[in-house]
């Protein structure tokens, strides 16, 4: 159900966007729900380098056929990112991470010391040029301590994002430093719980509100597209 509702806060965040850069996931049915139940115009970027997809299902990768079958045009990924990304035409990107710092920074780079990684991840995929480029960066995430750190292990992405969607509520930069406070909690969720789940010491608004649960009509568009 958290699941459920972190797509469903995801897709609710698009209804004013003129475009998304997306990857798959959980971003990827989030931008194609907004389509469905608050942004019909919304312009769907993938990073394979499909402009105006419009898939009816969830792409099973980025080199999905329906994705490009359903693209007003289809460029190279070096177009994307000279064309596209640097001018900053896309509105808003959807990022994740590994890690999330309590300023938005992310690491999608190692788990540990960098010469010898506990874990070593994809890298960078061009995140730090789509956080820069793109006019809005929204990340979608888990919240975890492991997710949720004080320090990140190596900085991939400084990526400063306009809102940080998790399964447990919305985290958004306040003051003027900007560290990443609660503003929003799922019904259920109680401050203690995402304070727990948070490796620093978390900042909760003073306006702290509870996010509108999923409609009914949300719901099924959520549950028919993922049944596609």
């Amino acid at each position: 159900m958290s699941g459920e509702l972190q797509t469903i806060v995801a897709a609710r965040r698009l209804a004013d966007a003129e475009s998304v850069f997306i990857g798959v996931g959980r971003p990827s049915t989030a931008a194609i729900l907004a389509r469905e139940i608050v942004n019909p115009e919304l312009v769907l970027v993938y990073e394979s380098g499909t402009i105006g997809a419009k898939p009816r299902r969830v792409p099973l990768s980025i080199g999905d056929g329906e994705l490009a079958a359903t693209a007003d045009l289809v460029v190279p990924v070096t177009e994307m990112f000279n064309a596209w990304i640097q001018p900053g035409r896309i509105d808003v990107a959807f990022l994740g991470a590994a890690q999330i710092d309590p300023r938005g920074a992310l690491n999608s780079t190692v788990i540990g010391d960098y010469d010898a990684p506990r874990t070593r991840l994809p890298g960078a995929g061009g995140a730090p040029e789509i956080a820069r480029g793109c006019r809005r960066v929204m990340v979608v995430a888990p919240h975890s301590e492991r997710t949720f750190v004080e320090k990140l292990d190596f900085l991939t992405t400084d990526a400063r994002p306009v809102a940080v969607i998790t399964d447990l509520g919305v985290l958004e930069p306040d003051g003027a430093d900007g560290e990443l406070t609660l503003t929003e909690i799922h019904p259920g969720v109680t401050v203690d719980q995402v304070r727990q789940s948070t490796g620093w010491d978390l900042r909760v608004a003073a306006g702290l509100t509870e996010t509108a649960p999923a409609t009914d009509a949300e719901r099924a568009a959520l549950e028919e597209l993922i049944a596609r």
